[in-house]
């Protein structure tokens, strides 16, 4: 059955893995988690990923990160804009997510950004997920 909404799913299955404990996730790979990954790497919310090569779209595996004490770096994640409510906002209403500790991620013009690039750079656009 296909996916309707890829970007809930990726986010449902890191989710899934970090209660379960599991070191790492695959995913079906896009480019549009590719980047996803890239941006939760930069902002230290997951160890690493890497790609791997199948005969159909190929996997992202996303290595977990977990702390001291075992419990998940990453605290939550919520789905923003769905394909069936999307959810755009200007550049000067961009949301702060748990006071600024965690992350707004954001289809821009400039492609997707988290949402201190978007403040910084003046561009508003369609928030996708938050991440704390």
């Amino acid at each position: 059955m296909p996916v309707t909404d890829p970007i809930a799913d990726y986010l449902t299955r890191i989710r899934n893995a970090q209660a379960a404990n599991h070191r790492w996730v695959d995913i079906p790979a896009s480019n549009l988690k590719k980047k996803l990954s890239l941006i939760l790497k930069k902002e230290n919310f997951i160890k690493e990923f890497i790609l791997i090569k199948d005969e159909k779209q190929g996997i992202i595996r996303i290595y977990l990160k977990y702390g001291k004490d075992g419990t998940p770096v990453i605290e939550g994640l919520k789905r923003i804009s769905s394909p069936g409510r999307r959810f755009y906002v200007p550049a000067n209403k961009i949301p702060r997510v748990v006071g600024g500790l965690g992350i707004a991620i954001l289809s821009t013009p400039m492609g997707l950004v988290t949402d201190k690039i978007a403040r910084k750079n003046n561009t508003g656009g369609e928030v996708l997920c938050y991440v704390w």
